[in-house]
């Protein structure tokens, strides 16, 4: 006899491989996985509903002392339960009153998420004053990098022309364009837009239409939207928008940024720029959590902690970490030249946690490391 523990990565396929039928190894691969969800500001009422129900089928809910009483009107409650037990949860609470239709409609959502294909994104930045001095490309060094990653494995390029890092200054739209248009017009002259999706790295109207015009097909906005005039370009291109949170402004943000609850926030401020995207048109959305823009060291490590809670949108989720000073806090004098391995750490755990998109300056180390982590997760090539 031998006995072991082991990691399944893919429950469904480890148990039909074991002999189970196909129905029984869906059934067990259900409960192989525990979630825990918060639920902020639930009707005291609605939680008492929920940790019945919870009960009655072997999951449980978390509630402060003193909700059976009804004492104040809303609770903060943490719902702990597997796969198997959101499944039956989020058809049981389709019909109680207190909110719980919303609670069944998350859990609907969150069971049940689109998956896309992990994609790693090469970073060009065509200015002389971005914090990593070793991704900065101007005209046909650029093209060249351009090819480069193309060849390393990026299936994005994300080029911009203005820097976004903390205490960075405002470039006015004619010197950004400049910047800019050389590789956007060799772009577009040698079609290498066929080769690989292209993302402009811009919220200046006049710069993200003249990306568009020559073949780009992404608005990466680490303003998330603001700018109507971005929307509607965004839309009549039938262009893919990245919706970035950001608290601030890349010059102020980082002063003291201050959150009640970072990860609420940030779903809070996807929801009303989803909506807006929608209003206008625009189909193909990218969320992007905003490493570094306007956090602490501890919102980032919330949010890199809880990115499968994101997911729940239905939407590809971005995660651009690459060599940020976040690494330097918690390496102390990790200059930004070797920041690669925490980088790889990062987005390697993000992976996991559900992000499809890597934005980095290290495009070939990255399609090695991914490529193992994924053999290794799925035990085949």
């Amino acid at each position: 006899m031998k006995i072991y523990k082991i990691d399944i990565t893919n429950p469904k396929q480890y148990f039909k491989n074991l002999g189970t039928d196909t129905i029984g190894a869906k059934i067990l691969a259900n409960k192989t996985k525990l979630h825990t969800i918060v639920i902020k500001e639930l009707h005291s009422a609605g939680a008492n509903i929920l940790k019945q129900d919870a009960l009655s089928i072997g999951a449980d809910l978390a509630v402060p002392r003193g909700t059976v009483l009804n004492l104040t009107k809303t609770v903060d409650v943490v719902l702990i339960a597997t796969t198997k037990h959101l499944k039956i949860l989020s058809k049981k609470e389709q019909s109680q009153p207190f909110g719980l239709k919303t609670v069944a409609q998350f859990l609907k959502n969150y069971i049940k998420p689109k998956e896309f294909e992990t994609k790693i994104m090469g970073v060009i930045n065509a200015n002389d004053d971005s914090f990593f001095k070793n991704s900065r490309y101007k005209d046909e060094d650029a093209i060249i990098k351009i090819k480069t990653m193309i060849d390393d494995g990026a299936k994005i390029i994300d080029i911009g022309a203005v820097s976004s890092r903390p205490g960075s200054e405002a470039v006015n739209q004619i010197d950004e364009l400049n910047r800019i248009k050389y590789i956007c017009d060799t772009i577009r002259t040698t079609k290498l837009y066929q080769d690989v999706v292209f993302s402009i790295d811009s919220y200046t109207p006049s710069v993200v239409q003249y990306a568009l015009d020559s073949g780009f097909k992404i608005v990466n906005d680490i303003t998330g939207l603001s700018n109507d005039n971005i929307a509607k370009l965004v839309s009549s291109y039938d262009a893919k928008v990245v919706i970035m949170h950001m608290q601030g402004d890349p010059k102020t943000m980082q002063n003291n940024p201050i959150y009640d609850d970072v990860v609420y926030e940030v779903d809070q401020f996807f929801e009303q720029q989803i909506k807006k995207a929608t209003k206008f048109g625009i189909n193909d959305i990218i969320l992007d959590v905003g490493i570094g823009f306007g956090k602490t060291l501890k919102h980032n490590l919330q949010l890199l902690q809880n990115m499968e809670h994101f997911k729940h949108f239905g939407c590809e989720i971005l995660l651009g970490a690459s060599r940020k000073s976040m690494i330097d806090m918690i390496v102390p004098n990790t200059p930004v030249e070797d920041r690669l391995s925490g980088t790889l750490a990062i987005h390697l755990d993000g992976i996991k946690k559900g992000a499809s998109i890597i934005r980095t300056h290290d495009v070939k180390e990255h399609y090695q490391a991914i490529k193992v982590s994924q053999a290794i997760s799925q035990g085949s090539i």
